[in-house]
């Protein structure tokens, strides 16, 4: 059943895209750097959403990978006062 959803899904999706494309197939003129192009309004909207998208995933990337990290850190000094916690039970107390 959740196969069948999925894929009605992507269908509904490349549906949407088409009719995206064909309703947005004006050119527009490209300027960047190096010169100028002229594209299809709708492939410079896809193209914008694609770099914004690889944009947030790099800055995602960085940040969980910091936390990672973090993560890491912390469950070693978990370990250690664990260890130390361990020691403090088996010395005997002293009046």
């Amino acid at each position: 059943m959740g196969r069948l959803i999925g894929f009605l899904f992507v269908i509904i999706l490349v549906v949407a895209g088409l009719s995206f494309a064909v309703l947005n197939s004006q050119p527009v003129t490209l300027n960047y750097y190096l010169g100028e192009r002229e594209i299809a309004l709708s492939m410079v909207l896809v193209l914008a959403l694609a770099i914004g998208a690889l944009a947030g995933v790099m800055v995602s990337a960085g940040m969980i990978l910091r936390q990672k990290a973090q993560i890491a850190q912390l469950r070693r000094r978990l370990r250690h006062l664990e260890k130390s916690a361990e020691q403090m039970q088996v010395l005997p107390a002293e009046d």
